[in-house]
């Protein structure tokens, strides 16, 4: 399945290069929910994700001849999303109000890392309330089209790293969704 799905990336980049106006529709209609899906999930407000996801296309328009490996489209792909979503966010705030909250990881033990969330809407509202380095990570790693060591060459660290933030991100995640259940 891996080889198809690669000739399949292949094929459609191909097609986009030479500016088959079908191509680019399929490439936008494969891609425009997961896209829109994690950049929703970095920006709160609906239509700025909007606008982020299309200065996200025109990025992607622009360098799409720069792409050496069509297979890893999908990495690809969120790589420039991240880096749109990051510099839009560096232009409203300062890297310390972005990556503030994780003060509070050492707080949270005994935590099952086979656990699984299963309430789409809670994790939807966990997630809006963990800090942006931990939903970054955790939207990444839910969207299910990277694998760990994809998830590490869109964020540019080393797969030892992914992992540790993947079970601290879970671990606040946890802690905000059984906060939640125990209010009245």
């Amino acid at each position: 399945m891996a080889e198809k799905q690669a000739i399949y990336f292949e094929l459609l980049i191909l097609r986009c290069r030479r500016g088959q106006k079908d191509a680019l529709e399929e490439l936008v209609k494969s891609w425009e929910k997961p896209l829109f899906y994690y950049i929703h999930r970095l920006i709160e407000d609906e239509q700025e994700a909007w606008g982020i996801l299309q200065e996200t296309w025109i990025k992607v328009l622009q360098s799409i001849g720069k792409l050496r490996e069509p297979n890893k489209l999908p990495v690809w792909l969120y790589s420039i999303t991240r880096k749109t979503v990051i510099s839009h966010l560096r232009k409203k705030y300062s890297e310390k109000v972005l990556f503030e909250g994780n003060d509070n990881l050492s707080k949270i033990e005994n935590y099952d890392s086979d656990h699984t969330f299963e309430n789409a809407e809670q994790v939807h509202y966990g997630l809006s309330k963990i800090s942006l380095l931990h939903r970054d990570i955790l939207t990444l790693f839910f969207l299910r089209d990277l694998s760990i060591e994809d998830i590490a060459q869109v964020l540019s660290i080393p797969i030892g790293t992914v992992k540790s933030r993947l079970y601290y991100a879970k671990l606040a995640l946890k802690d905000v969704l059984e906060k939640e259940a125990q209010k009245p």
